[in-house]
């Protein structure tokens, strides 16, 4: 986390809560995708580690956030975005602590939740957490789970059912942004779209200037 006292806080990490936000997979390369990111703007990193937290690669990605002031969110697991000071979770349905955020929130304290929801509903439901996973909003490869795509509609009928900031997932292209934008997103959350580019730095800066445009 950044020095500034304001940024420790779940009001100060929650006003960060816009732009591109980078899902990273860990594998070998989760580090090196991590500074090509970071140093192309992007201020939102989530470390993604399906068949178990690598220790050393999770604090060496806590070091490169903290020093660029970007936020580091861990999926899945809240107890231990906790235990490695990362500044929020993010919880699917599967996940312990998505049916009892209140829970999670009494024990995370000024950290930062996010849950993922597909439907009107769940995003109703989705009280107490600083921000909502809205998804698959184009078909993706990126997550065998993911559903059938909302659209933009869906999208649309989320983002009017919550007052929470939306980050729109799921075969996100720059080409998307301006779309995603003008219908409720406040983030645009991608995985492939890094991972898979022949130049991830590159990827990611367009990514980030498509955003600011």
């Amino acid at each position: 986390m950044a020095t500034d006292a304001a940024r420790l806080t779940r009001e100060g990490r929650a006003a960060l809560l816009h732009g591109i936000y980078v899902i990273l997979n860990d594998d070998e390369r989760t580090l090196e995708l991590a500074r090509d990111v970071l140093d192309a703007g992007v201020r939102i990193v989530q470390y993604r580690a399906k068949r178990g937290i690598v220790p050393e690669r999770l604090r060496a990605l806590r070091a490169l956030t903290e020093k660029r002031a970007a936020l580091l969110i861990l999926n899945d697991d809240w107890r231990a975005a906790d235990a490695f000071d990362c500044d929020g979770v993010h919880l699917g349905p599967d996940d312990a602590g998505f049916d009892g955020v209140a829970a999670v929130r009494a024990a995370l304290g000024e950290l930062l939740i996010g849950l993922s929801c597909g439907t009107v509903s769940e995003a109703r439901a989705a009280a107490g957490a600083d921000y909502i996973g809205a998804g698959a909003i184009y078909p993706t490869a990126s997550k065998a789970d993911a559903g059938e795509p909302i659209g933009i509609e869906g999208l649309r009928a989320i983002a009017a059912a919550t007052n929470l900031p939306i980050a729109a997932i799921g075969g996100i292209t720059g080409a998307a942004i301006a779309e995603l934008r003008s219908n409720g997103a406040a983030m645009a959350a991608v995985v492939s779209a890094i991972s898979n580019a022949n130049d991830p730095s590159a990827a990611a800066a367009e990514l980030v200037d498509a955003w600011n445009r």
